[in-house]
């Protein structure tokens, strides 16, 4: 050992730190060395606390499923919205204190709720249907033929038999004779048919043309002349007779004789705006229908939908270019292949399936706001009747009687 490790002073921990660990419960060495071999630490055992088991982790036990006994009971109130536009009405027919001949007038148009809310306001005017006549023979589907065949050839016994036996609410005279691709009548002639169906039937007639641009103004000029008073709708005016320079006289000849222009437009809404812009210099909005073209099921019904949804949401809003009632040329459906060619069994009986689809087409624009159809089958004609007269009495049906239906035989 050297004289430098002698001269340390060597302390017995041992019997130190039991004390100062026994009488203060902690101990603190500051700046101390220790260099031990062997350190040895006995502490008094103390008591230890027993281990108590965890209790059992009960698992939440379902409650018993009740059978329901009876409807939750649940207040709805549907949200009513205020529109800040309106459709205009238009009066169809001219009776004689009007100065016409018709033995009663149709208003329709008005609306300033979407089609049929009636939580949110009353239906002013119910929407009505009107049947097709022609001027001349036409190839019909077996359908609609077996109905009219004994009249094809006379358009005022025609449009006598839609009227008394089916219920028209107008007559559409088709002046399909006057198309230069077809027979290519004169305006006199068309004039000498639409005299007849005035003087056969008292109710209001649209006059529908052949479609051609130049060849139907003229037509339309004569015949308002000759109807004047009757506020008759000419159906239609086109932009297409703009191009032609035709538009402007056809339009001031209507306005002279007081009678309703048809606006034509194919599914798109801005030249809508457009067409009934320029009738606004000659015609004012309440003499003033529009026809955004209807597509027949199973060829674009779903955008034809579309188109006059947006139309009358638009007008609804305060969009005044479309403020107008609308009419569906429903007849379109006959031009749709599975409404009258022959198929497979399933697709039987094929009597039945044209006016189904002429049914469809129609109620679906009927949902969208459409004011005025024009149809063909009786049949058709008369379930539009039916399901627009069950419309308009919403809130009236007896609950008792609503899976009626079901036990209803064909």
């Amino acid at each position: 050992m050297s004289g430098d490790e002698k001269d340390k002073p060597i302390i017995k921990f041992r019997p130190k730190l039991m004390e100062m660990i026994s009488k203060f419960q902690e101990l603190e060495l500051e700046d101390v060395e220790i260099d031990v071999g062997e350190l040895e630490i006995q502490l008094q055992p103390g008591v230890v606390a027993p281990q108590i088991p965890a209790p059992p982790i009960q698992k939440a036990v379902a409650p018993a499923k009740a059978k329901p006994t009876e409807i939750m009971q649940a207040e709805f109130t549907p949200l009513v919205m205020e529109y800040p536009g309106q459709i205009a009405e238009v009066k169809l027919g001219a009776t004689k204190s009007e100065g016409g001949t018709r033995g009663n007038t149709i208003m329709i148009g008005g609306s300033k709720t979407p089609a049929f809310y009636s939580f949110e306001g009353p239906l002013p005017h119910k929407p009505m249907v009107a049947l097709d006549v022609f001027d001349m023979e036409v190839r019909l589907p077996k359908a609609i033929r077996m109905h009219v065949k004994e009249v094809m050839g006379d358009t005022a016994a025609w449009a006598k038999l839609a009227v008394e036996k089916y219920g028209a609410d107008l007559i559409t005279v088709n002046l399909l004779s006057t198309d230069p691709l077809i027979k290519d009548a004169s305006p006199a002639e068309a004039t000498k048919t639409v005299e007849e169906v005035l003087q056969a039937v008292d109710v209001p007639l649209i006059i529908g043309g052949c479609g051609d641009p130049k060849k139907d103004p003229l037509v339309f000029e004569k015949v308002a002349e000759v109807a004047e008073g009757e506020r008759v709708v000419f159906s239609s005016l086109t932009l297409d007779m703009s191009d032609a320079g035709l538009l402007n006289g056809v339009a001031k000849a209507l306005n002279d004789h007081g009678h309703i222009a048809l606006a034509f437009t194919a599914l798109d809404l801005n030249r809508a705006k457009e067409l009934n812009r320029k009738l606004y210099e000659f015609l004012p909005k309440d003499r003033i229908l529009m026809d955004l073209t209807t597509a027949a099921l199973g060829y674009g019904l779903e955008y034809s939908f579309t188109i006059h949804e947006r139309a009358r949401m638009a007008a609804l809003m305060g969009d005044s270019e479309l403020q107008h009632p609308v009419l569906s040329g429903s007849t379109n459906a006959w031009a749709a292949r599975e409404a009258w060619m022959k198929m497979g069994p399933e697709w039987e009986p094929r009597l039945l399936r044209g006016p189904i689809w002429e049914t469809i087409t129609a109620l679906n624009l009927l949902l969208a706001g459409v004011d005025l159809f024009m149809m063909m089958h009786p049949a058709a004609v008369r379930t539009m009747r039916e399901v627009i007269e069950k419309l308009m009495g919403a809130g009236k049906a007896k609950p008792e009687k609503i899976a009626d239906w079901v036990n209803v035989r064909m």
